[in-house]
């Protein structure tokens, strides 16, 4: 079931594990490390660069510091920038993917991501405006050591 950006739950059924170039949907129970990310209505994440390692599970634990709807999605730019353009278009879109997170005001929301492939990656708010505003972030994947 896919749900609008609105501060309505997510089903929660089971992950749609799905390879992206940026990774893939990962065990809770992989976690080794969390990372809070806030987010306001001054169209900034807190912090907005973070750095992980090839091969790491992480929790995102996504705040929403502001009184509007924001979102914390994972992508590459190139993905990220058409899905806004469609989120400009189509404001209402209805998604809902593992590696989105859609945050009400003052909740917060998490993500699981096994981040399996190395390379430099962006997070943003796709909420028509908000990226166009400059809400977006850098993910840096560092290459696992080769043995």
């Amino acid at each position: 079931m896919a749900l609008a950006h609105t501060d309505k739950p997510h089903a929660t059924g089971p992950v749609r594990k799905e390879q992206k170039d940026w990774g893939i949907a990962g065990d809770a129970k992989a976690v080794r490390r969390t990372i809070d990310v806030g987010m306001g209505d001054d169209m900034r994440f807190r912090p907005d660069r973070i750095e992980v390692r090839q091969g790491e599970t992480v929790r995102f634990r996504v705040r929403n510091r502001g009184k509007l709807m924001h979102e914390f999605v994972i992508g590459t730019k190139k993905e990220l920038d058409e899905h806004a353009a469609l989120m400009l278009k189509h404001p209402d879109m209805e998604h809902d993917e593992p590696y989105m997170a859609h945050v009400a005001p003052g909740k917060a929301s998490e993500i699981v991501w096994l981040f399996n492939r190395a390379g430099e990656f962006d997070f943003a708010c796709l909420i028509a405006g908000h990226y166009q505003a400059g809400m977006v972030g850098r993910l840096v994947v560092v290459a696992a050591a080769s043995k």
